[in-house]
């Protein structure tokens, strides 16, 4: 594990994690009049003319806005946009590693909910998308419903969709291994954007026995003084019986329990409770809500937590690189679940043959193993997008998958000689 040390010598000899460099020469006259004045001038005058033309001759279709304002940064809380932005910077990073995708990150000096919509949307022409991250809820759910409604680009939340869809990759594999269906109890604790996400891609997936469990304990209809219009929505379509009570009350006889809450939330006795061949997934960062040993030593048939070091490691990164080239590929005009539940499934299938109790995720440590997600995902999320007609672009069946690999293979050359570099000091 890196040191305090390192990470901070590291990012202070680096000053940040990414750099903007030129696709073109800038080496002759001729250059200069073909990609500023005057020849920039005819590129704007189509533009003008027909808006659309952004995605054919700027960096629109391929550039996705990072935007957070500070408040749920990590597992730190509400630190800042100064302090956020090394996260941002690295989501950037990964974004481009894993699928080729042009992020930058905005972390903006406002935590009011009207002047990051206002601002968003200002920024919006410039972009191909928006990713909506680490904005405490429920002012991020509003955020994403406000601009969704009114801007013409994806807006995806992937602290809310992303987690949804490998929470509901992972579930599908080990109900495959546990011969469990959608039938299956659930147990769902927290109801912030993880919790909230998890719950909302697997009622999207048709999996309606769901009990959510917030610090007030198990959400039901009718519950006393719910504030939160979320969990009073959830409520209606959740926990049909209306039980009552904590954790511990409501996890007999459940079939599954979804962590996405906080480090020593679960029991081995809580798991003992379960009903047969129990799968639970701990997903709560940087420490799970249970130790991955403990929870198996107290019956769990398929164990998945959100660590490396770790089997059936749950992790966002499977999701939103491939989702995002999807929807910039097919220039899509917004996200929704059915599009979320495609890339979900295409993740779960992605495991293949190699599918057991210690491998239900596939892995993005293993290069060739990601970019088969990476670029699967990306093709199904073009696919659905295109079959409900939210596209600009209907991209011909594997076209998505095939750029997805010929521009993830050239990233790994870059990256070889960034190693190359480091390793040998030079700049």
């Amino acid at each position: 594990m890196v040191t305090k040390e390192e990470a901070l010598d590291a990012h202070s000899r680096n000053k940040g994690k990414y750099e903007i460099v030129s696709k073109v020469p800038v080496a002759s006259a001729a250059d200069l009049s073909t990609y500023y004045t005057p020849g920039v001038a005819y590129v704007s005058q189509a533009i003008a003319g027909q808006r659309g033309l952004a995605y054919e001759y700027t960096t629109k279709a391929n550039s996705i806005a990072i935007v957070s304002d500070g408040t749920r940064i990590l597992g730190l809380g509400d630190i800042g946009p100064e302090a956020g932005l090394p996260v941002m910077e690295g989501k950037a990073i990964l974004f481009k590693k894993f699928g080729g995708v042009d992020a930058i990150p905005i972390c903006i000096g406002t935590k009011d909910e009207d002047e990051i919509v206002k601002l968003v949307t200002w920024l919006a022409p410039t972009f191909g998308a928006v990713n909506i991250e680490d904005i405490s809820s429920p002012k991020a759910f509003r955020v994403v419903e406000r601009l969704s409604s009114t801007l013409d680009i994806p807006v995806f939340h992937d602290d809310n969709h992303g987690t949804g869809v490998v929470a509901l990759a992972g579930l599908i594999n080990a109900f495959r291994l546990a011969g469990k269906g959608k039938d299956a109890r659930i147990v769902v604790n927290g109801s912030g954007s993880a919790g909230m996400g998890i719950s909302r891609q697997l009622l999207a997936a048709g999996f309606r026995n769901l009990i959510v469990v917030d610090s007030k304990g198990a959400i039901y209809e009718g519950r006393d003084n719910e504030q939160n219009p979320y969990k009073a929505d959830l409520a209606k379509v959740t926990n049909a019986e209306r039980r009552s009570g904590g954790l511990g009350d409501v996890v007999a006889g459940a079939d599954a329990l979804i962590g996405a809450s906080a480090k020593g939330a679960f029991t081995k006795d809580m798991i003992a409770l379960m009903a047969d061949k129990p799968v639970v997934f701990a997903l709560a960062n940087p420490e799970s809500e249970i130790e991955y040993e403990s929870a198996k030593d107290a019956g769990a048939f398929v164990v998945a937590t959100g660590r490396s070091d770790r089997p059936n490691q749950v992790n966002n990164l499977l999701a939103f690189p491939g989702i995002m080239r999807g929807l910039l590929d097919s220039r899509a005009k917004e996200v929704n679940a059915r599009t979320l539940n495609a890339a979900a499934m295409t993740i779960a299938k992605s495991v293949g043959s190699r599918l057991s109790q210690e491998f239900i995720m596939p892995s993005f440590t293993d290069r060739s193993m990601a970019i088969k997600v990476a670029s699967s995902v990306a093709e199904a999320v073009a696919q659905e997008t295109a079959r409900q007609g939210l596209a600009r672009l209907n991209p011909e069946k594997g076209a998505v998958k095939a750029h997805t690999r010929e521009i993830l293979k050239r990233y790994s050359k870059l990256e070889r000689r960034l190693v190359k570099n480091e390793a040998s000091g030079s700049a």
